[in-house]
């Protein structure tokens, strides 16, 4: 599999970081697919294959979640939650990418499972910095496990 086959769910609910993020990925010459989930519900249908989603090969999963914790239907949390108590993605890597300062955030999302936490950059120079290591490490240089 070559770097670009591999997929980014990005689930994120605000267009402006949606625009932000992916604007941030190609500038960093980030060329993966990049499927958006607008709120918990579309990202777990996605995962697997329900709802709009239907149908969908679920053996092909993303390389890497980048999970916002505000969300609409079903919150950041809840949706790492029930990717961990799944067999079919509780080795998801996911990465919570978020604007939330909150000490109980970073803790609960540890202890759900999140593989990083990372806070979103309020200036647009250092996200782009961030998006570019994180896709550094998450698409290249990490070795995900085989999904079951």
């Amino acid at each position: 599999m070559n770097e670009n086959d591999k997929i980014i769910l990005l689930v994120e609910d605000n267009p402006d970081d949606e625009v932000l993020t992916l604007r941030a990925l190609r500038k960093n010459n980030i060329l993966n697919q990049v499927v958006v989930a607008r709120d918990g519900v579309e990202a777990l249908d996605y995962l697997f294959g329900t709802g709009v989603h239907t149908g969908r090969d679920t053996e092909s999963q993303p390389q890497v979640i980048l999970l916002d914790l505000k969300l609409p239907k079903l919150d950041g949390l809840e949706v790492l939650k029930r990717i961990r108590a799944d067999v079919r993605t509780r080795l998801q890597p996911v990465v919570i990418l978020t604007t939330s300062n909150e000490d109980r955030d970073i803790i609960s999302s540890y202890e759900l499972g999140a593989n990083s936490f990372i806070r979103k950059p309020v200036d647009f120079e250092q996200f782009m910095e961030a998006v570019r290591q994180l896709g550094l490490y998450w698409l290249v240089l990490n070795v995900p496990p085989q999904q079951p």
